[in-house]
């Protein structure tokens, strides 16, 4: 299955892009999204729990995923 990847602010500094499109197997989750983008697509300084939304909506990572969804990658908050 395919899955699209918006990136936003230090994701996207540190892979170069602000989308990556990601072919999973059947029944993956994103935690194994995750972890095919930082093993098999080298982006190993994505950290390994990033907070994450599916399809527009925040999920844990052991969201299943399916064919055409949207995960976006949520950079941690800073602030004072």
């Amino acid at each position: 299955m395919k899955v699209q990847v918006l990136l936003f602010a230090a994701f996207r500094e540190m892979t170069g892009a602000e989308t990556l499109s990601a072919d999973l197997p059947p029944a993956s989750t994103a935690r194994d999204l995750i972890s095919h983008l930082r093993t098999e697509m080298g982006h190993s300084r994505i950290p390994p729990a990033p907070a994450v939304a599916v399809n527009a909506r925040h999920a844990p990572l052991d969201t299943p995923l399916s064919d055409g969804d949207e995960v976006a990658l949520i950079p941690p908050v800073a602030g004072g």
